[in-house]
């Protein structure tokens, strides 16, 4: 696992201590679905604050009380699409859309050969052409990233539509290398947010030590 060579560069692990005290809360078995979900948000919110950086700024008069001035804010000409894939993504959705009210989402449906560890789509709801590709901004949420062929499906979509790859960007809780690494190999200039990259996989395609199954165990199907 320690010779799977990945480009930190490009990897943002957000040590945070409200975010490693809230993955601890996550990693633990005997943590109940309830908390799982609400130190979940608490992570999201951290992660998607980091994401959001990649936003471009305008200027916009505002009057304060005191005085008239140019404030800046997020460009209103731009489109902001929270893309989750389904089912565990979609915890990362209502913090999303309190931080980015302006966002839409686009769910993207797949699961996951237990066999082939190949992802399967089931359900895309991302609209077959995008309108100036060069104005949308992407962000793709999955609390885990562990092969990495799910991210690097939903990543592929997005690119063949014409946007950018510097406007897409991955938003994962927990990482394996070896998703990382597969996910680099093809976009070695994606921007990756993540608050931990664990140690690997195991042979059945789990992270180790990850939290086990999140979804369910964010959406208690145990």
């Amino acid at each position: 696992m320690s010779q799977i060579m990945i480009n930190k560069n490009k990897v943002k692990v957000i040590l945070n201590p409200v975010v490693l005290q809230n993955l601890c809360v996550m990693r633990d078995k005997n943590t109940d679905t309830q908390n799982i979900r609400i130190a979940a948000r608490k992570i999201t919110r951290c992660l998607l604050y980091e994401a959001a950086t990649n936003l471009p700024l305008v200027k916009q008069p505002v009057t304060t009380p005191i005085a008239t001035f140019d404030a800046l804010t997020i460009n209103p000409d731009i489109n902001i699409i929270i893309s989750p894939i389904l089912r565990a993504g979609l915890i990362f959705t209502d913090e999303a859309i309190d931080i980015l009210p302006q966002a839409c989402i686009r769910h993207i449906g797949m699961y996951r050969d237990e066999q082939t560890l190949k992802p399967i789509w089931y359900y895309n709801k991302v609209p077959m052409n995008a309108e100036n590709p060069t104005n949308i901004y992407v962000y793709i949420t999955d609390p885990m990233l562990a092969t990495g062929n799910s991210m690097l499906d939903a990543i592929d979509l997005y690119v063949s539509k014409g946007i950018p790859v510097s406007n897409i960007k991955c938003i994962c809780i927990i990482s394996a290398p070896e998703g990382l690494y597969n996910i680099q190999q093809k976009y070695p200039d994606i921007e990756i947010i993540t608050a931990s990259i664990d140690k690997g996989l195991n042979d059945k395609g789990y992270i180790v030590p990850g939290m086990g199954d999140a979804g369910d165990r964010i959406f208690n199907t145990l």
